[in-house]
């Protein structure tokens, strides 16, 4: 391959257009989207409620049906949910009868070609990337609201995606702990090689954890801006310019709010 022979995106949206009807008419939740999203690239929407970022999501989980123009993964059109790609939510939806095992276990189970003593293998790794490796026969309701994600993440991984979905899956979580899931999605993130693509209201979450923020405005949904995070990692979410590169993004959104 040479300097120069374009590398293929792993995501690709090309017009992409959404209209929900319902008894008031017409919602136009997304208009023209074009993106590229490349491999392991960790990409953040932000943007006010109804600018459409979660419909976003949802078309490239293979959810939201009825959409115009062409979304794409690793070259091939997504026309429903697959294997290649998992979707973590804001409620961790961990099953209440499986211990936290049972629950990392879970997806391996409809992941053909392996023995069962390879599901529990997988399952350990991923629960050790997680920090969770010594709660492993844990019941869930044993567990704090962001073990429970923890939880929720390692059986998201180990089904082994190329591509893992988040939508704001750290909103319902107290400040500290979500600083501390800051940090292990990074490391998670650098150790894994995953392409990410996360939702959040959040525009410091989304700097601090984005390789790029894309910022949505509302009705009809758009990207109308894109910015670079170009700096170090690990990065603190308290970290004097990460706050900086957060307050003109926060700007720039007020700005469209006003308009």
């Amino acid at each position: 391959m040479t300097a120069d022979t374009e590398i293929p995106a792993k995501i690709r949206l090309n017009a992409v257009n959404k209209i929900f009807t319902g008894d008031r008419g017409k919602l136009v939740a997304l208009q023209d989207i074009n993106l590229e999203i490349g491999e392991s690239e960790f990409v953040c929407f932000v943007g006010p409620s109804g600018c459409g970022k979660s419909t976003l999501l949802r078309i490239v989980a293979g959810l939201e049906r009825g959409f115009t123009g062409d979304a794409e993964v690793d070259g091939s059109p997504v026309n429903g949910p697959g294997r290649d790609r998992t979707v973590m939510f804001q409620e961790h939806a961990l099953f209440p009868w499986l211990d936290v095992l049972g629950n990392v276990m879970f997806p391996l189970k409809l992941k053909p070609g392996l023995t069962d003593k390879e599901r529990i293998e997988v399952a350990h790794y991923y629960l050790k990337l997680v920090g969770l490796e010594t709660f492993e026969r844990a019941a869930i309701h044993e567990l704090s609201g962001g073990m429970k994600q923890r939880v929720a993440l390692a059986r998201a991984l180990a089904p082994n995606p190329r591509v893992l979905l988040m939508d704001e899956p750290f909103a319902a979580l107290d400040a500290m702990t979500r600083e501390q899931l800051y940090g292990d999605l990074q490391r998670i993130h650098a150790a894994r090689k995953k392409t990410i693509l996360f939702v959040t209201h959040n525009v410091r979450e989304a700097v601090c954890l984005g390789d790029r923020v894309l910022l949505f405005s509302p009705r009809p949904g758009r990207i109308r801006h894109e910015f670079k995070v170009d700096l170090p990692r690990p990065r603190e979410f308290n970290d004097t310019a990460l706050a900086a590169l957060s307050r003109d993004i926060t700007n720039e959104l007020k700005t469209i709010l006003a308009v």
